[in-house]
């Protein structure tokens, strides 16, 4: 088992990229998405952000980094790794961290946040808490998570919707919290990217501006209609 020590030290001030595409989008096949993911790695990054038990599995066997694995399973509420199963599973599919929703709001299966962190540790794995509030990132901590995500802030009810990268969580969990920090979510320029590292954050995750061809292609055809 990778230590959360050793494993923030290598990814202290360094970029984690996201790998993941949406049902229905072309690029969601785990061939393609090993690729993206062997792409960033070429490309400098110091860890891959993955979807599914099977691209976690594909991923770790190819690429050679820390896999920072989800399973999102679900059409609302808690989706994001909503289960001690769906842990598990990532896992025993060779995730270095496993990163499940640690909000307020109810588990489908009814277990709890605290639970889901004491089995990944038991099997030997890391766990990223994805939080959307202060509140939620110093209960997470206070649970045990290794890691603490800004990943869903503005998409869960009560989170102010932003249509930038919000630093004033990340400043404000980073002035609270000994859990290193990773800040995720609407990070679109190399730019942001390093003011969230002057807000406090430990690391960067950075998706769609990097590995989203379909909504990037979207956003330039708006750009040029509107």
């Amino acid at each position: 088992m990778t230590s959360a020590r050793t494993l923030a030290e290598a990814l202290a001030g360094r970029l984690i990229v996201s790998c993941q595409a949406p049902p229905g989008d072309p690029m969601r096949h785990t061939d393609t998405l090993v690729r993206m993911a062997l792409a960033a790695r070429d490309g400098g990054a110091a860890a891959v952000r993955v979807n599914g038990p099977e691209v976690v599995a594909a991923t770790v066997g190819a690429v050679g980094l820390p896999v920072i694995g989800l399973w999102k399973d679900g059409d609302g509420g808690v989706f994001i790794t909503p289960t001690v199963r769906h842990a598990l599973a990532l896992v025993e599919a060779g995730a270095t961290v496993v990163a499940a929703d640690a909000t307020a709001r109810p588990r489908p299966d009814g277990s709890t946040f605290a639970e889901l962190v004491e089995a990944v540790h038991a099997a030997g794995a890391l766990v990223m808490a994805d939080v959307s509030a202060l509140g939620e990132g110093r209960a997470a901590a206070a649970r045990g998570a290794d890691f603490i995500g800004t990943t869903l802030s503005g998409y869960v009810p009560g989170s102010p919707v932003q249509t930038a990268p919000d630093l004033a969580l990340v400043t404000d969990l980073a002035g609270t919290l000994d859990t290193p920090v990773i800040a995720e979510g609407r990070i679109a320029t190399p730019e942001q990217a390093a003011r969230a590292l002057a807000a406090g954050a430990h690391s960067v995750v950075v998706g769609t501006a990097i590995t989203a061809p379909t909504a990037l292609t979207r956003m330039f055809v708006e750009g040029l209609t509107a």
